[in-house]
């Protein structure tokens, strides 16, 4: 264990020191030591053909209403009791994740100055260990508006085995936590719902509730508009592709090939293309809906590659998301094989001859190097290793034995085709966050306090409308259950769900309106060199509060038009209304 979690950062320059200077931004409804909640009607799942399995097993937290917090509460006289706090990173490092820790420290003091917050030293790990650090205002001066998780740090990222929950439950035993939160994903926030479940199944007092950080953007849903730390990664990678335009169309003799961080989901890809103006960009999710083979997207680019060798272009940039190898159907197909030969304990050296007959032929075909990285140990959530398969090398060693072949054959007479390849992946996870993620998250880690206060548990903190200004941004708390369903396996007509219920990665909204807008770009981004620099991270003057493209352009204030539902309702004037609601998008 580092001994140095929870001391002093040194500041190695002068923006650090400014930017711990930066005071986020509050909702109205935030701006107070307690708040005004309202609750609403019971809720169902994101898919309702799963709401029986999910009914039955999370008995006492499925169907919990979704609560709005609507404006700071008249709380003079209001005796508060103190409460006891821990706050545990379960996700991978996302700038903004200690302005979650600063937000929750604030409003739990602000709530009773004797209330104690706990950090949880090396993440779950430090949990299952009851391993703390008690946070005070010195220990967060600074990790303020800072990056990374160094605070606290992270490690496995599971509280999901029968020892891990005794672990955990025994530790809020131990502690006397009124509370616990759960700052992660998809996978994180999934076992939060299973730990508040086990906690009332056990008679633990403690409050569980999570917090969406993720860089992924993937944990995006109807209450979930996107995650602490999308925008900040989504900057960082978007200066750093328009470096590499630029560096292209200056030498003009090389084509890049660009991965970037992105699991079962494209959203940083996507993102960074809108902005950034890249040639091409291959999502996971149009390869999967297309069912593209891998030499079908080899011959994609190789199209592109001579298209614009025909306008005298022989540079260009390819932008593909790490993930993008597993929505290759065949790819697919042999990661699982590899997958369930880990999970029988097959040593690594004796997989390639227990592949199935064509896996093994795939396999052969593949360069040694993709070969070695296929047969890497899984992650721990048992997936493979994306970030470590280097799938921008494999399509620029295909692309340029496939333009060699045409040469060859004649049917491309331009320059000898040259690659070079990135990936660019752990430079943005610990920068420093912009001025959204650093309000954004502090607004969510206040947002906890008062959802533990109110007695919530197996909620996650939400805030709606984030594309306006902060003033005008709807708080809200949502039932971990309402985001859950399950992973379908369809063997035929008719087939059930199969699989635990989880909280799954949200894929890109092919039929959504930031999609139609890159389809409409398309032609001109692989031909026209139509790149666009956004530059560094502004944290003062006009772009310093900028927004992801995806969220500014897609109307997703689910608790608003709930809002206006209502409104519409009680005066009997829905088929009269100026705005009817939209129908929430299920995901």
């Amino acid at each position: 264990m580092n001994a140095d979690f929870g001391a002093p950062k040194e500041h190695a320059g002068g923006l650090q020191q400014r930017r711990a200077l930066y005071q986020p931004r509050l909702p109205p409804c935030l701006q107070g030591p307690t708040v005004r909640a309202e609750y609403g009607d019971a809720t169902t799942t994101i898919d309702p053909s799963c709401a029986h399995v999910l009914a039955q097993a999370f008995p006492n937290t499925f169907g919990q209403p979704l609560v709005s917090f609507v404006a700071p509460a008249d709380a003079a006289a209001e005796e508060r009791p103190p409460i006891r706090v821990g706050v545990v990173f379960s996700g991978r490092q996302s700038p903004g994740g200690h302005n979650v820790v600063w937000g929750l420290h604030d409003a739990l003091k602000a709530y009773n100055p004797q209330s104690v917050l706990y950090g949880f030293v090396g993440g779950t790990e430090g949990l299952f260990a009851n391993k703390t650090l008690e946070i005070t205002d010195d220990v967060l001066a600074s990790y303020k508006n800072q990056g990374g998780f160094d605070l606290l740090g992270r490690s496995i990222d599971q509280i999901r085995t029968t020892k891990q929950v005794s672990s955990a439950m025994a530790t809020c035993h131990s502690l006397n936590l009124d509370g616990l939160v759960i700052i992660g994903g998809v996978t994180s926030n999934s076992d939060a719902a299973q730990l508040a479940e086990t906690l009332i199944q056990n008679n633990c007092k403690t409050k569980v509730v999570g917090v969406p950080v993720s860089l992924n953007g993937d944990l995006k849903n109807q209450f979930v508009e996107t995650t602490v730390g999308f925008d900040t990664v989504c900057k960082v990678n978007s200066q750093l592709v328009s470096n590499v335009c630029l560096d292209a169309i200056s030498a003009g003799k090389y084509y890049y090939f660009v991965r970037l961080m992105g699991r079962k989901a494209s959203h940083v890809a996507f993102e960074c293309a809108l902005q950034s103006h890249p040639n091409m960009l291959i999502l996971g999710e149009e390869v999967a809906l297309s069912k593209l083979t891998l030499m079908e997207i080899i011959n994609k680019i190789c199209d592109g590659v001579q298209a614009r060798a025909e306008l005298g272009k022989y540079h260009g940039v390819l932008v593909i998301p790490e993930g993008l190898i597993e929505s290759i159907p065949e790819m697919y197909a042999l990661i699982q094989e590899i997958n369930i030969l880990h999970n029988n304990n097959v040593p690594v050296a004796e997989m390639s001859s227990q592949l199935s007959p064509w896996a093994a032929a795939l396999f052969q075909f593949l360069p040694p190097f993709i070969r070695r990285e296929l047969l890497l140990h899984q992650e721990s959530d048992n997936s493979a290793q994306l970030s470590q398969i280097d799938t921008e090398q494999l399509l620029a060693h295909l692309v340029e034995t496939e333009m060699i072949k045409r040469t060859k054959e004649g049917r491309y007479k331009g320059r000898k085709f040259s690659s070079v390849c990135h990936f660019f992946g752990y430079q943005a996870r610990g920068s420093i966050p912009s001025n959204f993620d650093c309000d954004y998250a502090y607004a969510l880690g206040r947002i906890s306090l008062h959802m533990i206060a109110a007695g919530l548990t197996g909620y996650m903190a939400t805030v709606a409308n984030l594309k306006d200004p902060v003033d005008k941004w709807r708080c809200a708390a949502a039932p971990l259950t309402a985001m859950m369903s399950l992973k379908r396996h369809l063997r035929g007509p008719g087939a059930i769900p199969i699989g635990k219920p989880s909280i799954h990665p949200s894929p890109i909204d092919l039929k959504g309106k930031a999609y139609e807008l890159l389809r409409e770009k398309a032609s001109s981004f692989l031909l026209d060199d139509f790149y666009r620099t956004p530059g560094g991270i502004q944290f003062e003057g006009p772009g310093s509060d900028a927004k992801p493209i995806t969220l500014t352009i897609e109307n997703q204030d689910y608790v608003g038009d709930i809002e206006i539902l209502k409104e519409c309702l009680s005066k009997g004037a829905l088929g009269r209304s100026s705005r009817r609601p939209s129908v929430p998008c299920y995901q």
